[in-house]
């Protein structure tokens, strides 16, 4: 039997991508060690799969369809910058989504189908684009600063039209992101 990794993902518009790697560069300013998220990578996830059976991406792509055939094309504002699990215990970098109630939903409905699949139900879903993933504590408070000058900051709009079921392809150089299925709103 064939697995793959395996995640749904929404793709960030390329022209928001400038915006993003100005933030990243401050960051990159700072004596620490952050694993940075490859602009051509960023993405919000819906839903992360992990290593599944290649014979199931069929029903995983018939839920996936069944709910995106109600859904709509909406828009999303990106806006703030944060930490996980928060700002004096940093993990993950994070850029967020504003008035994400339309995202919440549509992750909320794809999350019930993937659970009769036999996925866990998603107990903290959070709309959010990972930037960076912290290594060390390593000048922590100037990292913490950084999140906090950024905490505002205003990225931009995007219309959300449709979500991509995306293969990950672990590799030393970091993950390779390829498309299994694209699905339009």
């Amino acid at each position: 039997m064939s697995q793959v990794r395996a995640f749904l993902a929404i793709d960030l518009d390329d022209d928001l991508k400038p915006k993003i790697n100005k933030i990243i560069k401050e960051f990159k300013k700072i004596d620490t060690r952050i694993k940075y998220v490859e602009l051509a990578n960023l993405h919000l996830t819906l839903k992360f799969f992990g290593d599944i059976d290649t014979n199931g991406l069929k029903l995983l792509e018939e839920k996936i369809a069944n709910v995106v055939s109600e859904a709509e094309p909406f828009n999303i504002k990106i806006k703030s910058c944060g930490a996980f699990p928060n700002n004096n215990h940093i993990k993950v970098i994070w850029v967020g989504i504003e008035d994400d109630t339309i995202l919440k939903d549509l992750h909320d409905k794809l999350d019930v189908e993937f659970n009769k699949l036999g996925f866990d139900l998603d107990k903290k879903f959070s709309t959010h684009l990972t930037i960076g993933r912290m290594k060390s504590a390593k000048n922590k408070s100037q990292v913490k600063s950084t999140i906090e000058e950024f905490e505002d900051v205003e990225i931009g709009e995007m219309k959300v039209d449709r979500i991509s079921l995306k293969k990950s392809t672990l590799t030393p150089s970091g993950p390779i992101y390829d498309d299994i299925e694209v699905f339009e709103l």
